[in-house]
């Protein structure tokens, strides 16, 4: 018979363990729903939310695109400068739920900024920033890719390396 795994908290009788472990687990998709799972308690401070990015170059454009879920245009703000791009803004989140007869209301609030440094000879003041479906996306006209010229060198063993 296999050993049914533990939360942990041990109590007497089946019925405060069952409501114990039901309490245990809905802290734990508390936490998972933060995207801080089981190891948060051990950490001491939750992780700094920042949107993810890619930056990348298509024809004679930089492009930057920042994910965003669930904010709108007006919650982020778009600075640039000839060196650099900012992208800031403050998350709001709000979830409420009444399930079982529970009744829980999760609330999370907090700012982030990423920078972007933009290539020499960018045209910053051509830039233009669309914001759609929880993605922005800043185009900035660039010079092309630079080729670099090269070849691939022989290697050559001992005494023969020197001639």
């Amino acid at each position: 018979m296999a050993e049914k795994p533990t939360t942990g908290i041990k109590t007497r009788g089946t019925t405060s363990s069952r409501m114990l472990e039901r309490f245990a687990s809905e802290i734990d998709g508390v936490f998972e729903d933060f995207g801080l799972g089981r190891s948060w308690f051990g950490q001491g401070r939750a992780d700094v939310w920042a949107p993810d990015i890619d930056v990348y170059q298509q024809s004679n454009e930089l492009v930057v695109r920042a994910d965003l879920p669930g904010m709108k245009k007006d919650d982020v703000c778009v600075d640039v400068t000839d060196e650099a791009i900012s992208i800031s803004g403050e998350r709001h989140q709000e979830q409420e739920t009444n399930r079982g007869g529970f009744y829980r209301s999760e609330r999370s609030y907090g700012s982030f900024c990423r920078t972007i440094p933009l290539p020499q000879g960018a045209i910053s003041d051509q830039a233009k920033a669309t914001f759609n479906d929880g993605v922005l996306e800043v185009r900035v006209p660039a010079p092309p890719e630079q080729v670099t010229r090269g070849r691939r060198l022989e290697i050559k063993e001992g005494t023969e390396a020197r001639k």
